[in-house]
């Protein structure tokens, strides 16, 4: 690997790790070049970036996988370093050595070491060599009721892609065949293998940090236990409640897989922890993680800065810095947690979220969030003396955030946060398993809160905007008392309709109208005074109504009259998102009989698949989806002719 200075840097990658590596590239004075898609020709990245370099295509299969492409463009932008990120090719060893190959500088471990840790199970008989702790094979063909549950993993997979539990033997050989189509599709590698599946384990991981002089710091230990779909949702660091010596045996653990492939530059060594406190290896990344945050936090460190020296040649002190605190991320995704974590694609209007806290994102107002990509909006890290602390002002920092335009996670990450097991570090990977069902089910007193929500929405659109005549801006409230106005909404799927007028307390008991403008109300509630903040799309017609008090609420006018082209056949199966089919049930055809809840076909969006399953039993009556087609979103995919009861 070259060790010369470098001087400008390109970053082979997209969205929030690609701003988050050019904002440490700037401090140390390096000239920064993006990388872009054609949906991504006007986002964050490249517009934080000193030069930028067009990959022609959207899916990623002909842009950021290209790394053909990505050399040519850090050649003709003049770059000397190449930056993987996390994801794409940042774990590819034949990339790592075709960067090399090309003069320029890679920021990265060595290719063997990437190499050596590719494949899981190559990985794991390295380790098992080095002494570290794993989990025992199973032959899937072998595999009897003994061995369930079995958690089937794609051996070249990462971040939750091709992993498949399975707790029944008859459904085996169909969840075997999913996972090793998704493997290939997402790593052109199909390889699966399977293990025991640890029920109530904890997913805890070391972050580790390599020099070319043969320093190894261990950075201490990351619990990652709350997954939705075996993706990490909350990470924190330090990992709660583990025993000195458990803590000790993890970095010795970790250090040892280093040292195993002759390591170099900032990875993870991951592990599962039983109940019972018996640590088992997972897998080794070879990159940068997303959760990197808290470490940093924690550690007072910039590991991307740590990166780049690294690769310049420059030798680690022999020992890493104390730790001091805790922190906790969350990550903020686009998607629907109570619709089977459905993502959101559409133009995210607002994202703040206030100070105290980190924010990391590829985001600004106004971006559109595409079908291409992962649907993460942004990390939020908060760092504070003690994990009671942090966690509490990582939730009030989330509780108060605006993000409007797009269903998010938000909701689930605050109430995740206040959960008692949370709070008291009770962390498993069964988390969502047990209490996602009651996680977003409306909170008590929530139709009390939407109604207000209402009510103060309806008060800011009839209020005039600023700058209207005075005339207008006294007549506005010159409502007679025997015509209050009303407004319909649909909040949440439901309609609301709102009865209100501005000086009449009766029309709402316990209720009086301190204040009314276009973007913020103020209602005394019981007594109480409230704020909520209302903001109004500009070519739209949501209203966004936000409240410590009620939450957050996004207001859709109900029109006077129904559009006859919203109404569909009954039974029409409808794309909930764009995306393209990746399968279609065998055999499938217009004629069949199916059954409610049958799976028909699968899409794929935003790096997950999405089953369209049958809604009722019945008779397939028209089959609109083929393999391959790309969809928008609200396509007529098939319709199903419900059976009439005799």
């Amino acid at each position: 690997m070259t060790q010369q200075p470098i001087t400008s840097l390109l970053v082979a990658n997209r969205g929030e790790i690609a701003v988050r590596i050019f904002r440490t590239a700037r401090a140390l004075g390096l000239a920064t070049v993006a990388v872009h898609s054609d949906p991504d020709a006007d986002a964050l990245h490249v517009r934080e970036a000193d030069a930028a370099v067009r990959l022609p295509g959207a899916a990623p299969a002909d842009t950021y996988l290209r790394g053909d492409l990505l050399i040519k463009a850090a050649l003709a932008a003049g770059a000397d370093a190449v930056h993987p990120g996390y994801g794409f090719l940042s774990e590819n060893a034949g990339f790592a050595r075709e960067v090399a190959a090309a003069g320029l500088t890679w920021i990265g471990p060595p290719p063997q070491a990437i190499e050596a840790m590719a494949s899981k199970t190559r990985a794991k008989e390295l380790m098992r060599a080095a002494g570290v702790p794993l989990l025992d094979p199973v032959d899937p063909a072998a595999a009897t009721t003994a061995d369930l549950p079995l958690l089937l993993k794609a051996a070249a997979g990462g971040g939750g892609r091709g992993m498949r539990v399975v707790r029944d033997l008859d459904t085996l050989k169909e969840t075997l065949d999913a996972a090793c189509a998704e493997a290939a599709s997402a790593f052109g590698d199909g390889e699966v293998f399977a293990e025991p599946y640890v029920e109530r384990g904890r997913h805890v991981e070391v972050q580790i940090l390599a020099d070319s002089h043969g320093t190894v710091w261990a950075l201490g230990t990351r619990d990652c236990s709350l997954q939705r779909r075996h993706q990490k949702v909350i990470e924190e660091a330090p990992a709660p409640g583990l025993p000195d010596s458990l803590r000790e045996s993890l970095h010795a653990a970790a250090v040892a897989a280093a040292r195993a492939v002759s390591y170099q530059g900032a990875g993870t060594v991951e592990f599962l922890v039983t109940a019972d406190g018996r640590p088992y290896f997972l897998e080794m990344n070879t990159r940068l993680q997303v959760e990197h945050p808290v470490t940093e936090a924690v550690f007072g460190l910039d590991l991307v800065a740590l990166q780049l020296r690294v690769a310049e040649g420059a030798a680690l002190p022999l020992t890493p810095p104390e730790p001091a605190g805790h922190a906790v991320e969350a990550r903020l995704y686009a998607e629907d947690p109570a619709r089977d974590w459905r993502p959101q694609t559409g133009v995210l209007h607002t994202l703040a979220v206030p100070g105290g806290v980190r924010v990391d994102t590829g985001f600004t107002d106004g971006d559109t969030v595409g079908v291409h990509y992962d649907p993460m909006l942004a990390k939020v890290i908060a760092h504070a003396p003690t994990r009671a602390e942090a966690v509490r002002t990582l939730a009030d920092a989330l509780a108060r955030a605006r993000v409007h335009g797009l269903t998010t996670n938000r909701e689930l990450l605050v109430r995740s946060l206040r959960h008692p097991e949370f709070a008291a570090g009770q962390l498993d990977t069964g988390f969502y398993e047990r209490h996602l069902g009651a996680l977003t089910e409306p909170a008590p007193g929530a139709a009390a809160g939407t109604a207000l929500a209402a009510l103060a929405g309806a008060l800011a659109e009839a209020a005039p905007a600023p700058g209207a005549p005075l005339a207008l801006r006294l007549g506005g409230w010159r409502n007679l008392r025997s015509t209050p106005q009303t407004r319909r909404y649909t909040v949440a799927g439901t309609e609301h309709e709102v009865r209100y007028h501005p000086v009449d307390p009766e029309e709402h008991p316990g209720v009086r109208v301190l204040s009314a403008e276009r973007h913020q109300v103020t209602l005394e509630v019981d007594g109480v005074r409230r704020l909520f903040h209302v903001k109004h799309n500009s070519n739209k017609p949501e209203v966004y109504v936000d409240s410590p008090f009620t939450g957050a609420h996004t207001l859709t006018p109900v029109p006077r009259f129904a559009d006859p082209q919203d109404r569909t056949e009954p039974g029409s199966l409808l794309a909930p998102m764009p995306g393209t089919v990746v399968r279609v049930a065998e055999g499938l055809a217009p004629g069949d009989t199916v059954t409610a809840g049958q799976p028909l076909l699968w899409l794929e969006a935003m790096k997950m698949e999405h089953r369209i399953v049958s809604p009722a039993s019945g008779t397939l009556t028209a089959l609109h989806a083929t393999l391959g087609h790309q969809v928008e979103f609200g396509a007529l995919l098939a319709v199903v002719q419900e059976e009439t009861p005799a």
